[in-house]
Formats: C-alpha cells, sequence, structure tokens
C-alpha cells in the first residue's frame, strides 16, 4: 500500500477519534449513535496509523506531499 495520508489529515483524523472517545466517555453520546461514533472513531486511527485511506483510492485522492 503506498501511503496517500499528508500530515495534516492524520492529525484531524486522530483528533477526531480522541473527541468521539472523550464524548463517549463524558456520557454525552450513547446507544447506537455511540457504537456507530466508535467504530467510526477506530478506522481513524487504523488509517492514521498505516497512513493510508481506502476510500481514496476510488476517486484517485491523495493528501500525502509528493516528495521532488
Amino acid at each position: 500500500m503506498k501511503s496517500n495520508m499528508g500530515t495534516a489529515d492524520w492529525v484531524i483524523r486522530v483528533l477526531a477519534a480522541i473527541g468521539i472517545v472523550g464524548l463517549y466517555f463524558a456520557n454525552l453520546i450513547s446507544g447506537k449513535t455511540a457504537l456507530i461514533l466508535l467504530v467510526l472513531a477506530g478506522v481513524f486511527i487504523l488509517t492514521s496509523f498505516i497512513s493510508f485511506c481506502p476510500l481514496y483510492l476510488p476517486f484517485g485522492l491523495s493528501t500525502h506531499r509528493k516528495v521532488q
């Protein structure tokens, strides 16, 4: 897999995941909404650590800076 995520994308995903987990532990979200958002947070963390977003592939997107 070729990296297709840049630093800004990585930071935004990690912060969003931390925010979702924070909302859950503060009991501001619960039930099905919490479950869906926690799964999304897990996907954000996973894609951040491997620096690859499968949803970018079909659209040919990349936020990774090209090295010249």
